[in-house]
């Protein structure tokens, strides 16, 4: 079978589907976007269900495990740090993405490959981030099985991207993320099926930070845990 990736596409020009995707949802109760009411949350989690866990396959791609990093830095307002991934790489090219990759046979476990991962594109010191918990693992249509990996990081440390994988480091305040309100569900068709996603497009100063796929599929995971 050969590989059947969806067709180039501005993510920025697919239509919003009907329907608001904060239809009779709220914001994230404040409490528990702080360090402490998220360090509650993760140690005592609630029953709840994750709203994405798998996208629609579109390769042959043989299945890989990935862990990526939501480092949480601790500002007066929680905010989430993301990276622009380089325009050259060979999947999700140019997107907003969690510092993460592949985990290799060498690390412990997913939390592990999150930071070695997170070092290595962004240069932030694991000395600096505390592990709170992981979130359901996430499938890619490119057959990643990405856990996310969910933690608290000090401020005060010095990033150091790495150009062959990272253009731009950048951070969105949680309590924006966290707000169905901010969330827009886009569908187009390909291949006789309707494919969809979340997008979540952050103003930052002059530029849009247009944060979509699986990305906003795990915050919108995130999301329904910190509701629950």
């Amino acid at each position: 079978m050969s590989q059947r990736y969806p067709p180039a596409f501005d993510p920025r020009q697919i239509p919003v589907l009907p329907g608001a995707a904060s239809d009779g949802l709220h914001a994230a109760p404040a409490r528990r976007l702080t360090p402490e009411g998220l360090r509650t949350h993760f140690a005592h989690p609630p029953i709840w269900t994750p709203e994405l866990v798998m996208e629609r396959r579109f390769t042959d791609r043989a299945p890989a495990e990935a862990a990526v990093l939501l480092p949480l830095v601790q500002r007066d307002r929680l905010s989430l740090l993301l990276t622009q991934r380089t325009a050259h790489l060979s999947t999700h090219s140019g997107q907003i993405a969690f510092p993460g990759g592949k985990v290799d046979a060498e690390d412990r476990d997913a939390t592990a490959a999150a930071l070695r991962e997170a070092e290595e594109e962004t240069g932030l010191p694991p000395s600096h981030v505390e592990v709170i918990g992981t979130l359901p693992q996430y499938v890619t249509g490119t057959q990643f099985f990405i856990t996310p990996v969910v933690a608290l990081v000090r401020p005060g440390f010095t990033l150091q991207p790495n150009p062959d994988e990272v253009d731009d480091v950048f951070e969105v305040p949680l309590d924006f993320l966290m707000d169905p309100a901010n969330h827009r569900r886009h569908g187009f068709e390909w291949g006789g099926e309707l494919r969809e996603w979340y997008s979540m497009p952050y103003q930052d100063g002059a530029t849009e930070r247009f944060i979509w796929g699986a990305t906003a599929g795990m915050l919108r995971n995130l999301y329904r845990f910190l509701s629950a």
